[in-house]
């Protein structure tokens, strides 16, 4: 559920800042920019902000977890063992930094085929 909400807000930004874009995109493709550049161009913009995302959420979530879990257990009245707070691996930390990237650019992919497939003198018309 999580996933889907994250991906479902990739792709609401990324649809306005194609569409805000859309000119510049209208002036690369006059100049011979082919559909599969013009896909690559608006991924490669939500990439860089896929992996800023997972280098800060991953280690942020990590600590949150670690602070948020214990104080949780001692309001309840019992202390956690570490079974229940050592829950993830680094392979795991990794996987879900990439995770952001691969949510970023899955939620990018349909506003860039949208952008792949404006035409040129519609998208040289917008301002």
């Amino acid at each position: 559920m999580l996933v889907s909400v994250a991906g479902l807000g990739v792709l609401n930004s990324v649809v306005l800042d194609t569409r805000e874009r859309v000119h510049d995109l209208g002036v690369c493709k006059a100049l011979g920019m082919s559909p599969r550049q013009t896909v690559s161009l608006v991924l490669a913009s939500v990439a860089g902000i896929g992996v800023l995302g997972g280098l800060i959420g991953v280690p942020l979530g990590f600590a949150l977890h670690g602070f948020v879990l214990p104080v949780m257990g001692h309001a309840a009245g019992t202390n956690l063992p570490p079974s229940i707070l050592d829950v993830y691996d680094a392979p795991q930390l990794v996987l879900l930094g990439l995770a952001g990237v691969a949510i970023a650019v899955l939620g990018a992919l349909l506003p860039a085929g949208w952008a792949a497939k404006a035409r040129t003198a519609t998208a040289l018309r917008t301002e």
